[in-house]
């Protein structure tokens, strides 16, 4: 039989209290931000894409 040792100290019910439970789950998508990777730049959205074919052609 194990010996089994009771105590009822101020430390452990304090650890019970704080560690006894696992956390509440949080949701993946919750932990998942989504930001763009850099600021949009109105002079790079200003390029023709059909320029390329008038300088390298001509």
């Amino acid at each position: 039989m194990p010996h089994e040792e009771k105590t009822s100290d101020a430390a452990e019910m304090a650890r019970r209290e704080r560690f006894g439970k696992l956390p509440e789950r949080i949701r993946l998508a919750d932990t998942v931000e989504g930001k763009p990777a850099t600021v949009p730049d109105p002079a790079r959205d200003a390029y023709n894409y059909d320029e390329w074919l008038v300088r390298t052609c001509l």
